[in-house]
């Protein structure tokens, strides 16, 4: 018997998803069946985007600004580490001048 391979959500459906289950007046089984999913999935999200922070799914306009941040982070970290290797190599220059001036 084959598995049956899980449907994938875009970020927007899912959030309209738990967005619309919690309006006033509607339950999340009728929401879950009219856009053909289970109750428990939109739980899931619920749960989901109660859990991570607001910068880990900021989007405005179809624009992902945490993975600009991420990039901007992984960035600053490897400038910072060659920063911390040139002092270093400074470190090292300026102890062996300093023994070696005449």
């Amino acid at each position: 018997m084959a598995k049956k391979k899980a449907q994938a959500y875009t970020e927007e459906f899912r959030r309209e998803a738990v967005k619309r289950a919690e309006k006033p007046g509607v339950t999340t089984a009728s929401v879950a069946r009219e856009l053909g999913v289970s109750a428990q999935q939109i739980y899931n999200w619920r749960r989901q985007f109660n859990r991570l922070s607001d910068k880990q799914f900021n989007s405005l306009d179809g624009v992902d600004y945490s993975k600009q941040e991420s990039a901007e982070v992984r960035r600053l970290k490897k400038e910072l580490q060659e920063a911390r290797q040139e002092v270093e190599f400074l470190k090292k220059a300026a102890a062996y001048f300093a023994n070696h001036q005449e």
